[in-house]
């Protein structure tokens, strides 16, 4: 995958990230399989880990004294009268939190790695810093609550670290500095507090969502189930546990620190309130600025065709971005709808393209024109280079190999690997795009041997859905569907990145012995 702007160096750096997250992605995928590996369901476990957050945080308040006095104690009796169960929530809770702060910092630098936050995709990643900001506040306000002496120390850094802006007349810090300056009001504030941050946090995580189309906030059950049971285990075993109750008369020392959350803590016991706030804020407004640092230069967005478009909705259903909308007919024609493509939202995967009906090779056309094209690789230009590739394949000298054609997406494996002496290859922008009666027009028309359609690996779509509606339009369950006619034994498809090259190579192989094994067994048939 090559990245649609940046400097030369930006884009090695980025390869070679890259490069490294197939890896270990490619180690999860062993270990777990596609569908249950957490590296390509980041997002969802975050959601995932917020639910168990909120709903053991719900069980906690149930038994929680909001009082300077009882705070503490409500805790300690959870955590070791009743062990075998509150004490697990009260663990679970803490857990869960920590393990959403892991998942959301890995889903930020892995959407960073594969180049996902630029162009139209610029608001999710924008709306996704005020959800860490609040993430990180839901935690610490979490903290304060067990009032030992871990949340002593945080409290009173929090407060220094505030007061150093001079927003309050007097210094907040001071309250915390002697005994008995604190009353009960103060942990009913805590607690309206540690409610609303986290509401306002799940209306946020709403919001980062909301420009996706079909989002998916829920794991697969079986990784769901497993993650669970793993934070269950490490509750038990290792379970969370006050640090002696606060004393405002003396100031804590040897404290455990949760790192997830309390991180910044010991840099503003280093560098100070300044240095903290200046990196606090310089990070956040870059990461806010990312997707405009180089400003990108995306293809032109898709485009409606509205003397070939019937209305079917098809290019609709099957956008994986919402970007494609029905409205009522403007044109005079005969039908109810028309597509509209909105540019704000448009990826440039060319999925709509393959959805349409009217995407076919076969016409007789001098100028190919379908209902909904991409201007900057339209579908004359895919029917071009297959011809164009055809035309290359027949001049091979190789003749006793099967004649395969390869159709590959720019995300997946490298061009030079689906074109080599023994095929020829075809890129697009992305394997959905490729409509069925191109396969139909290699096999049947043309007399290819073989057809490969290459994409991302399974269940790691670039476009999210490319692969998904590919094996359903093969399969004769997703509209256009690839006709009946065409021999389902001379297809393969391959789901890879990098890092499968010789997995690619070694499936191309065993595909091109069954393919002459049919022509052997076809010959003798004959005879």
């Amino acid at each position: 995958m090559v990245p649609m702007c940046g400097s030369l160096e930006d884009n090695l750096i980025r390869r070679v990230l890259q490069n490294r997250l197939s890896d270990v992605e490619a180690l999860f995928d062993r270990a777990f399989g596609p569908s249950w590996n957490p590296f390509l369901q980041l997002g969802t476990l975050a959601f995932f880990f917020f639910w168990i957050a909120a709903v053991s945080g719900i069980y906690l308040f149930i038994f929680f004294e909001t009082s300077a006095v009882g705070a503490y104690q409500s805790i300690e009796h959870m955590t070791h009268a009743q062990w075998y169960y509150s004490g697990i929530i009260r663990s679970l809770h803490r857990y869960s939190s920590d393990a959403m702060v892991v998942t959301a910092v890995l889903h930020l630098g892995r959407e960073f790695i594969l180049d996902r936050y630029r162009g139209v995709r610029w608001f999710s990643w924008f709306t996704g810093v005020p959800v860490l900001w609040f993430l990180y506040m839901s935690g610490i306000g979490g903290y304060w609550l067990v009032w030992d002496k871990l949340a002593q120390y945080v409290a009173v850094a929090s407060m220094e670290w505030l007061d150093w802006l001079g927003i309050f007349g007097e210094p907040v810090a001071a309250n915390f500095l002697t005994r008995g300056s604190l009353d009960d009001r103060f942990f009913t504030l805590l607690v309206f507090l540690h409610i609303f941050v986290p509401l306002v946090l799940l209306f946020l995580m709403w919001v980062h969502i909301l420009r996706i189309g079909r989002p998916k906030v829920n794991p697969k059950r079986g990784l769901a189930i497993g993650s669970l049971g793993a934070l269950v285990i490490l509750s038990i075993f290792f379970p969370a546990l006050s640090q002696g109750e606060a004393d405002l008369g003396v100031v804590p020392t040897d404290l455990g620190l949760d790192w997830f959350f309390l991180l910044p803590y010991p840099l503003y016991d280093k560098w100070g309130a300044g240095a903290l706030w200046a990196i606090t804020v310089g990070v956040s407004l870059l990461l806010l600025a990312m997707p405009w640092l180089p400003r990108a230069r995306p293809p032109k967005p898709a485009q409606v065709y509205l003397e070939k478009c019937n209305g079917c909705a098809r290019c609709y259903e099957d956008c994986p971005y919402g970007a494609v909308s029905m409205r009522p007919r403007t044109d005079g024609l005969p039908f109810e709808q028309e597509a509209y493509v909105n540019s704000d939202l448009c990826t440039r995967c060319g999925i709509c393209v393959g959805a349409c009906p009217v995407s076919t090779p076969f016409r007789r056309e001098e100028q190919l024109v379908t209902g909904i094209d991409l201007p900057d690789f339209p579908l004359a230009q895919l029917r071009t280079d297959t011809a164009a590739a055809i035309a290359d394949l027949n001049k091979k000298t190789v003749q006793s190999l099967p004649r395969l054609i390869a159709f590959g997406c720019d995300h997946g494996l490298s061009t030079d690997l689906l074109s080599n002496d023994e095929m020829v290859g075809v890129r697009l922008p992305c394997i959905g795009m490729l409509p069925p009666s191109f396969i139909d027009y290699a096999v049947s028309a043309e007399g290819i041997d073989g057809v490969i359609m290459s994409g991302c690996r399974d269940c790691n779509c670039f476009h999210r859905f490319g692969i998904n509606w590919t094996q359903q339009r093969i399969a004769a369950k997703r509209d256009p569907y690839l006709r009946r006619r065409v021999p389902r034994e001379r297809l393969l498809t391959f789901w890879g990145a990098l890092g499968d090259e010789k997995k690619f190579q070694a499936t191309v192989e065993e595909f091109r012995t069954d393919l002459k094994n049919m022509a052997q067994n076809s010959n003798k048939d004959s005879e």
